[in-house]
């Protein structure tokens, strides 16, 4: 990806898109340095690498009326755990840039002066790490049935390593509509024998969940997410994102 101007970053924050509701996202990581200077320092100091971290900051335009709009969404969430997924700059189309972790929604900041359009600002902090991977699945492509996504070479994961899955449940329609996504590996791109890895409990409304493997190796270099849905006439409109770390 060439140098980009921010014109089209998509933030979503548990089961709610931010997109056109938000003007700034800030996405900022670190990892802490732990004084270990000592006499055989050289009278140099000398750090060794603590706890990892990571913010993701926003401010936009304030909505509320339902779970979609920032409102209603930061009075749901604030207090908890859920997955917030970026975008850097796209559509959030399969395989394009995806940073994604768990966060805590810590606070949250709305209205301003007299004639100011009503903003709002918050902060969510790393409850899980940090993943840099890609989206599996793109928000804006309804699903109706029982149905699998396309195929992602996010390579092998090793022992040590987990992939990591963030699910967002944008919108649910019908009449008790049911999604329960899950995530599929394989040896190659046919998915000829996939292996379910991860499973997401049953969504039955807007909202979302993270979830990441136990730790241990595992060979396959293909992942997908797969879904089934019930219920009568359901929609689903979901993200969802991969990565290893």
């Amino acid at each position: 990806m060439s140098k980009t101007v921010l014109v089209n970053v998509r933030c979503f924050a548990v089961g709610a898109d931010l997109t056109s509701q938000a003007n700034k996202i800030e996405l900022s990581s670190e990892v802490e340095d732990k004084d270990a200077t000592n006499y055989g320092s050289q009278g140099w100091k000398e750090v060794l690498g603590g706890l990892g971290s990571a913010e993701l900051s926003g401010e936009g335009q304030w909505e509320a009326g339902d779970l979609t709009k920032i409102d209603d969404a930061s009075w749901a969430q604030l207090g908890g755990v859920g997955p917030w997924s970026v975008s850097a700059n796209n559509d959030a189309s399969v395989g394009s840039l995806a940073y994604f972790m768990g966060a805590l929604r810590s606070n949250y900041t709305l209205f301003d002066a007299v004639g100011e359009i009503a903003p709002w600002s918050g902060n969510a902090k790393s409850a899980t790490p940090l993943v840099r991977g890609q989206f599996a699945h793109p928000p804006g492509t309804a699903r109706t049935a029982t149905g699998v996504g396309t195929g992602l070479n996010l390579g092998a994961v090793a022992a040590g390593k987990r992939m990591h899955a963030a699910l967002h449940v944008l919108s649910a329609s019908g009449t008790t509509p049911s999604i329960t996504a899950r995530i599929e590996s394989s040896v190659d791109n046919t998915f000829a024998s996939p292996t379910t890895r991860l499973t997401f409990n049953a969504a039955t409304a807007s909202g979302g969940q993270i979830l990441r493997t136990a730790g241990t190796a595992i060979t396959d270099t293909w992942w997908r997410v797969a879904w089934t849905i019930s219920g009568t006439t359901p929609s689903f409109l979901f993200v969802s994102s991969l990565g290893v770390l």
